[in-house]
């Protein structure tokens, strides 16, 4: 991981959400909400199962009731839906459709109970800010005789009580997002200054920790003692010296400057480190102290926002690499500095990374991750069970806990690949090597390829130890290569959750698992990464599931 944009919080933390819903009774001056102030016009609706817009709620879920069999107005009237169950059911439908299923089950309210599904899925969903007043419509259109003073009353009651909802609602997210903040390690907490409450908001916070981070010596020292990743590096550039010959480098988020004198050692004109770190100032002595200050110019500050002494670079290097490959962001950054200053032709490393997964059992640590806390001493604790399978988990593995073969989901050529193209649903197929008593999860991890040319194609299926043969710099993240300090992210199954529904079964060898997995930032601006993957093996047992890697 890159000093620049990457950091490696503790598993489980995360940045604050900025999806949220406002009371329209009550959006003064309570901090964090002011961008949710309702507007006198009215917003666009997205439809429920397409991304078209409407014009209001009522044309959208007509078009909904005719078109797709979905009435939303009975489903609450048949289910008996109070103003947070409406919620809960438009989150899940729409979480449903974004995962392709476009016919959710709705036969009970069991199915959309989880409180997860109090998150807006849509930025501002408009149809979030019309339920109360299509529910109280429907109130309306029930007794359409005259208003008598009795009835007004109890609309008033209902609207009142719908203001109270939204307030609970409010005040839920609220504390969650609370208590996603409070989490953020002591140290860093402490390093960082605090700024006044109006000034900046915690998303911003979030990030201004993150560079902070990078300013403590451990974390460069995990990183340059990984020597997979240092070693290849330093391995491209140096057998590589006639690319870099004479050339202008950008080393964006450059640490320690390990990259950046590589470079210099291997005969560029000028390479120019840039880092939003105070990590930067250590670098400046690092590169006059190896008498290479001629040749590395050190920046500090965002690439988006720094001003570089050159029009155009030949060559961008960069270790942007998060867990999972694409948490933390960093290859935004990446991205931007290719489009902004790399000359036509000119070559990034490295050039192409793919992302793999594969089927994981491990009832050992299934045991100590999970039964230990049926009986902790004696003691029940199973309250710590709670969201425990929500969470990504970042962790080594056994080559034996991969129970089939891997796929590449997605290859990222890093010469032409786009910041939208870093969300996406893939499809996969894998089968069994193996006897299992339960698939316990989802296992993913990353290559990384140097090609010494732009022009270099990539196998469709690269395996970086053939393809160290061929003569090409790579490296695996995998169980199956030298351990590197970004591990492997596992995604465990929650066989009791509804959405798994048969529970964990034995699987037999042979047997192909289909399905799809997602990527999709946490959200807009966030650092984190939210993980889908629904399944269904040719044995019947098939689920969807979402984590967060944060």
């Amino acid at each position: 991981m890159s000093a620049a944009n990457t950091m490696n919080p503790p598993v489980g933390e995360r940045f604050p959400d900025s999806h949220s819903v406002s009371d329209s009774s009550d959006t003064s001056n309570e901090e964090g909400w002011e961008d949710v102030e309702p507007e006198e016009e009215s917003q666009p609706v997205i439809g429920l199962f397409s991304d078209h817009e409407y014009p209001d709620a009522r044309s959208m879920l007509k078009e909904c009731k005719e078109k797709f069999n979905f009435d939303l107005l009975k489903i609450q009237k048949d289910l008996d839906l109070d103003f947070l169950d409406s919620i809960k059911l438009v989150n899940y439908v729409r979480t449903e459709v974004k995962n392709g299923n476009k016919t959710p089950d709705v036969s009970s309210k069991s199915k959309f109970e989880d409180d997860a599904y109090l998150k807006p899925v849509l930025e501002d969903d408009a149809l979030l800010y019309s339920l109360d007043d299509l529910t109280e419509e429907q109130g309306e259109e029930s007794t359409p005789s005259a208003q008598t003073n009795r009835e007004v009353t109890e609309l008033q009651e209902q609207l009142e009580q719908l203001q109270n909802q939204f307030s609970e609602y409010r005040i839920a997210v609220q504390k969650s997002m609370d208590d996603q903040l409070s989490k953020e390690d002591e140290k860093l907490a402490e390093a960082t200054p605090k700024p006044s409450a109006h000034a900046i908001d915690r998303l911003q916070e979030a990030d201004d920790g993150y560079f902070v981070s990078y300013a403590y010596n451990a974390i460069h020292e995990s990183m340059l003692k990984d020597a997979v990743r240092t070693d290849s590096y330093r391995d491209f550039v140096y057998e590589n010296k006639h690319v870099f010959k004479d050339k202008v480098v950008l080393d964006v988020g450059c640490g320690t400057g390990i990259l950046s004198m590589f470079c210099a050692k291997a005969g560029a004109k000028k390479v120019i480190a840039v880092d939003n770190s105070n990590i930067i100032d250590r670098a400046k002595e690092i590169v006059h102290d190896n008498g290479l200050g001629d040749v590395i110019t050190c920046i500090r500050g965002k690439i988006e926002e720094v001003t570089l002494p050159v029009e155009k670079v030949d060559i961008i290097i960069s270790e942007w690499m998060g867990y999972g490959l694409l948490f933390e962001a960093m290859f935004d950054s990446v991205i931007y500095a290719r489009d902004r200053y790399l000359v036509p032709g000119g070559l990034m490393a490295p050039s192409h990374a793919t992302l793999r997964l594969a089927p994981f059992a491990d009832p050992d640590f299934i045991a100590s991750h999970i039964s230990f806390w049926n009986n902790v001493y004696g003691f029940k604790m199973d309250s710590m069970l709670h969201k425990i399978y929500d969470e990504a988990v970042v962790r080594s593995n056994q080559p034996a806990t991969v129970v089939g073969e891997s796929q590449i989901f997605l290859t990222l050529p890093l010469h032409t690949i786009t910041v939208e193209e870093l969300s996406f649903l893939k499809e996969f197929q894998v089968t069994l090597d193996q006897d299992i008593d339960a698939l316990d999860g989802w296992a993913i991890w990353f290559d990384i390829f140097f090609m010494p040319s732009r022009e270099s194609i990539l196998p469709e299926n690269a395996i970086p130890s053939e393809m160290s043969k061929k003569g090409v710099v790579s490296f695996t993240t995998g169980p199956h290569g030298t351990e590197t300090h970004w591990q492997q992210t596992i995604l465990l199954i929650d066989h009791a959750k509804d959405n798994a529904k048969q529970g964990s079964q034995a699987l037999k060898k042979g047997q192909v698992i289909t399905g799809k997995v997602g990527y999709e930032k946490t959200e807009k601006g966030s650092r984190g990464v939210d993980i889908s993957v629904q399944w269904e093996s040719d044995a019947g047992e098939k689920g969807i599931q979402l984590w967060s890697l944060q």
